[in-house]
């Protein structure tokens, strides 16, 4: 998000700027697709595309061609080893990445405007040597096309301490967070700034209540017990990308021994992450919530293979 939103506000500053977008990664690339970063004339830059030597020379690459007026968009192979003949990246990790540099201008701002309506959902654009556009039926073949998802979906059931700091640190993580409690008055919940929905509902209607798709992550660390069984009964046969309930093992077992004598199958239960969270023997709120957000990163990236960067 914070990619796009500074590439708005400087076009809409009559400024001139350049987006840089990793289109493609293998192996151990530390800049993986879906990347970005946007550089400004003054310099000013947000984002990231992997970091290290790579990101330096690509960087001053974009400055330099917003200095030159030069506003050819480019597709740069990136091989981080030393044994490729050519496009070296200067870093050793092994793997590869391809970024395409993208200058824009005031022409584009409508385009801008439409990624940050849209993409909260997915969005795919067309870059064309002169024009960036969304990508509709009958368009030619473009340059590149970049695939956008501003912001991962985080629902969190329970705005009490725990849901306050889970707020706080998938918000960093720029994700898009919506905290969910049946207290209208809760004072956790107004201080929940991080949140960009806070909303009162009956945890009986949870499912019919909240617009979510595959792509979204469920955390449920209500108040009680019942309703935290109410509230997975909804939701344990939907598609998420990621589902856990917080709770000791005890309690655990004995929900789901419950649920077991209800007639849902031990085998339907077996994808939520429950108790929740990597155990990294954290006690407080913020321990908790960064175990939480650790254990969604895992499940994000478990199909990347095993080395430090991971």
């Amino acid at each position: 998000m914070k990619t796009w939103t500074f590439l708005s506000k400087t076009l809409q500053a009559n400024k001139k700027a350049t987006l840089l977008y990793v289109i493609n990664s293998k192996g151990s690339s530390p800049g993986r697709k879906g990347f970005s970063m946007a550089v400004d004339e003054d310099g000013k830059f947000v984002g990231t595309i992997g970091g290290g030597i790579m990101e330096v020379k690509l960087l001053e690459l974009a400055k330099d061609k917003i200095k030159k007026g030069d506003t050819k968009k480019l597709v740069k192979q990136q091989f981080h080893n030393k044994q490729n003949p050519k496009n070296q990246s200067g870093l050793i990790c092994s793997g590869e990445q391809t970024v395409a540099i993208i200058p824009l201008d005031t022409s584009d701002i409508p385009t801008l405007e439409s990624i940050l309506e849209k993409a909260k959902d997915g969005i795919r654009i067309h870059v064309y040597e002169d024009e960036i556009k969304l990508a509709e039926e009958g368009l030619p073949t473009p340059l590149v096309s970049l695939d956008i998802i501003l912001n991962k979906k985080i629902h969190i059931f329970g705005g009490g301490h725990v849901g306050l700091a889970l707020s706080q640190v998938m918000s960093l993580l720029d994700y898009y967070v919506i905290v969910y409690d049946d207290r209208k008055y809760l004072s956790t919940i107004q201080q929940n700034t991080a949140a960009n929905e806070r909303l009162t509902i009956d945890f009986n209607n949870a499912k019919t209540t909240i617009n979510f798709s595959p792509l979204d992550s469920i955390v449920i660390v209500t108040t009680s017990y019942r309703t935290d069984k109410i509230i997975l009964k909804q939701l344990y046969k939907e598609k998420f990308h990621y589902i856990g309930m917080m709770g000791s093992d005890h309690k655990i077992k004995q929900l789901f021994n419950e649920l077991k004598e209800e007639g849902i199958p031990t085998d339907d239960l077996a994808h939520i992450n429950a108790p929740i969270g990597i155990p990294i023997y954290s006690k407080t709120t913020m321990e908790i919530a960064v175990s939480i957000a650790g254990q969604i990163i895992l499940n994000t990236n478990k199909e990347l293979p095993t080395g430090r960067n991971y």
